[in-house]
């Protein structure tokens, strides 16, 4: 479990996996890989982009978690929705096949890393002792692929969720340990 920063922790780790298994090929530099909008990639030649985030309720923990002289609420569980999308400043003729090969390799990572854990996490998620998974399935709606492309055509994108993400919760109660005990055994006596 990791603190608020888990959603940007899982965004800076597959940011990391890119860069580590897709430079120097298919693209030249890590820094040509990072978060962004597709609609705002600067010089990225691979975005990508937390474009929703809806909680888990599958992998939703219901119970409080003793903390010594406290108890603190179960973390919420998260499902976090990516857009990964290539970039090519090539020319005409040859950009849409450095698209398809940027895209194709980054699919290729995220398949053979669909179980994310240990040494690959970063920030709080590495110190948590985490995992999580990138399910490579996730259709896109015309109308989610219009919102995030608007006023301009629709950029070929790969789309996926990385979840369960485990967030801690703030929410902590006061508990006592008992101390004593009395038992009032009247009235049994005769039954």
């Amino acid at each position: 479990m990791a603190d608020f920063t888990a959603i940007a922790d899982v965004g800076r780790t597959i940011v990391h996996l890119l860069r580590e298994q897709m430079t120097p090929d298919p693209i030249p530099t890590p820094e040509m890989i990072g978060l962004s909008s597709p609609a705002d990639k600067g010089d990225l030649a691979l975005s990508l982009f937390l474009y929703e985030v809806q909680q888990n309720g599958i992998n939703q923990q219901n119970f409080w978690s003793d903390q010594g002289n406290s108890q603190q609420a179960p973390p919420m569980a998260l499902d976090l929705h990516f857009l990964l999308t290539a970039h090519s400043n090539a020319d005409v003729q040859t950009r849409a096949l450095d698209e398809h090969r940027i895209l194709g390799r980054a699919i290729q990572v995220l398949y053979d890393n669909q179980t994310v854990r240990g040494s690959r996490l970063q920030g709080a998620l590495a110190d948590s002792n985490e995992e999580f998974r990138l399910l490579l399935i996730e259709p896109l709606s015309l109308h989610t692929a219009i919102t995030l492309f608007p006023n301009q055509p629709y950029k070929l994108s790969f789309n996926f969720i990385a979840g369960p993400v485990y967030l801690d919760s703030g929410r902590n109660k006061q508990s006592q340990r008992v101390l004593d005990r009395k038992d009032n055994m009247r009235g049994l006596e005769g039954s």
